[in-house]
């Protein structure tokens, strides 16, 4: 069974299929998906799918942009929620300067918050990080203790990848390994090891190619998977045994 580590079940994509489309999962081979957060509300909602299917699990956070969130009272829900024994990790957390919609001081105040909520709460944390990965990694170096963290949605070079494992991280890979001309993804997942090596669709986002620009779902992670198995030069059953397996024991799930 194929393990998706990053999904938004919650996002109004799904509104008019989402039991349909989850109800399918199992039978096509997906066996547990995480569902990640935004925000307060996002995280009841990931909460409250979890509850109701067993193979789903919820991640606790607020984003770096949602700037309605970023405040003490806020961050107080999240920790409460997080107690929630649906919730695997705190996420998705981390610095997004692409879109700016939020000042960086207060993105890497956020940040640092979350990352001790985990920390006290002996959760592991799901990061997000775009077009900031050098303020990622000062936090990471000054805040992380060693409690588990994933990258989530790997786009970095090898040599960050390098970086990032040496400070004791889990990396996702995601569809765009399989988008044309992704080369700087594939060199990163040809020096990855296996073991610290998670899979993701993001959905509704990032649809891996044949399906590029259409939403997403966790019923195409298997390309996912197939790419990094050609890359790798093994058989995708030895990426879904290995993948599913870290991921088990990323999120502490039996």
């Amino acid at each position: 069974m194929l393990f998706d580590t990053h999904a938004h079940y919650d996002d109004k994509q799904f509104d008019e299929d989402r039991d349909t489309l989850l109800s399918s999962m199992r039978e096509n081979g997906v066996g547990y998906i995480v569902n990640a957060s935004y925000s307060v509300n996002s995280t009841k909602k990931a909460i409250e799918i979890a509850e109701k299917y067993d193979f789903i699990y919820a991640l606790a956070g607020i984003h770096p942009n949602d700037k309605d969130c970023l405040d003490e009272a806020s961050f107080d829900e999240i920790k409460r929620l997080a107690s929630h024994p649906r919730v695997k990790a705190i996420g998705e957390i981390g610095l997004d300067y692409y879109w700016d919609r939020v000042e960086r001081d207060v993105q890497k105040n956020a940040f640092a918050k979350q990352i001790a909520i985990a920390d006290e709460l002996s959760l592991p944390f799901v990061i997000h990080t775009r077009d900031a990965c050098k303020d990622t990694l000062d936090i990471l170096k000054s805040e992380y203790k060693g409690g588990g963290a994933l990258l989530h949605c790997f786009s970095e070079s090898k040599e960050t990848a390098k970086i990032v494992l040496d400070m004791g991280l889990k990396i996702a890979i995601g569809g765009t390994v399989t988008f044309k001309n992704n080369v700087k993804t594939v060199d990163a997942v040809k020096y990855i090891p296996l073991e610290s090596l998670v899979i993701e669709t993001d959905s509704p986002y990032l649809a891996p190619t044949p399906y590029r620009g259409k939403r997403n779902s966790s019923l195409y992670i298997h390309h996912v998977a197939e790419k990094i198995a050609e890359i790798k030069g093994v058989s995708p059953q030895l990426i879904e045994e290995i993948t599913t397996e870290n991921a088990k024991r990323f999120f502490n799930i039996e």
